[in-house]
């Protein structure tokens, strides 16, 4: 692998090259687990040292770079795989590439993680709700001012789809959560895009699986023509109101779903009703 044709493309002489130096920079350490292999290639992908599409040196030669096995160096493949970071391609060209990431799949990742950490490690539904409020509030000045005829577009459509008869519950969450992500994009700034997008990806399906019970469509579908058209007049002190407003109602919905559950979880299981073929042989006796 080390000695084929292909080892001598730019993006290999560069990943050869950088992964000299971090292995020379390791001061004699022992023999690196799989965290370790994966944590110095993940920073020189990260600081730029290895660019997008560069092709990593083959197994042979990293393995020997970091005097490790073969298996030992995949397992730290897989992980920078599972990062999404590179990729792996068979055949006389193959080898791991790094990937080229953009906005989208950013967001994807970190919509990704919150969603396990929320699932792992639960947050209570007020801080979630806290945040939502708090990242679309920070959303709103820069949305009021760059908004554009396809983002109010985007709006109306889902707006429409949460309003039709024929839509699921299934599909309304998607929806909503489609509706909060197009408010995000109308920012214009790909940071805040990135954070805003992901946290609501995240979020919005765990307030809709609290709350859905207590849901009125109709009402959240004006809530939202509310929110696109505050938006369209550039209406920012309106905008914001709406927010707030609507995180009020969600913080309601929430409180009332928690005080069900809690009430269905204390109540004493079910006593006969003195009805029924159990009563009635009772009463024969």
């Amino acid at each position: 692998m080390a000695g084929s044709g292909s080892d001598h493309e730019d993006g290999a002489e560069t990943g050869r090259a950088e992964a000299g130096r971090a292995e020379s920079g390791r001061e004699g350490a022992g023999a690196p687990a799989p965290e370790r292999i994966a944590a110095e290639i993940r920073q020189l992908i990260v600081e730029g040292r290895l660019g997008p599409d560069a092709r990593l040196p083959g197994e042979q030669e990293l393995a020997a770079r970091f005097a490790v096995s073969r298996p030992t160096l995949r397992e730290a493949l897989k992980r920078l795989a599972a990062q999404n970071l590179i990729r792996t391609r068979r055949g006389a060209a193959g080898g791991s590439f790094v990937n080229r990431l953009g906005w989208a799949e950013a967001r994807e990742q970190t919509a990704a993680t919150l969603t396990l950490m929320l699932g792992m490690d639960p947050t209570s539904p007020d801080a979630v709700a806290e945040a939502r409020l708090a990242l679309l509030t920070a959303c709103a000045p820069l949305a009021v001012a760059r908004r554009g005829a396809g983002h109010l577009a985007a709006m109306r459509a889902e707006i429409a789809l949460q309003r039709a008869e024929a839509t699921t519950d299934v599909e309304f969450c998607a929806s909503d959560v489609r509706f909060h992500r197009v408010f995000a994009e109308a920012t214009g700034n790909p940071l805040l895009t990135l954070q805003a997008a992901a946290v609501i990806d995240a979020i919005q399906p765990l307030l809709n699986r609290l709350t859905y019970r207590g849901h009125d469509r109709a009402a959240i579908a004006l809530r939202h023509a509310r929110i696109a058209a505050r938006l369209e007049r550039r209406d920012l002190a309106g905008l914001l109101a709406e927010l707030t407003a609507a995180s009020a109602e969600t913080a309601r919905q929430v409180e009332a779903a928690q005080a069900l559950r809690a009430g269905r979880a204390a109540a004493p299981p079910a006593l006969e009703t003195g009805t029924g073929p159990a009563a009635d042989r009772g009463s024969r006796r």
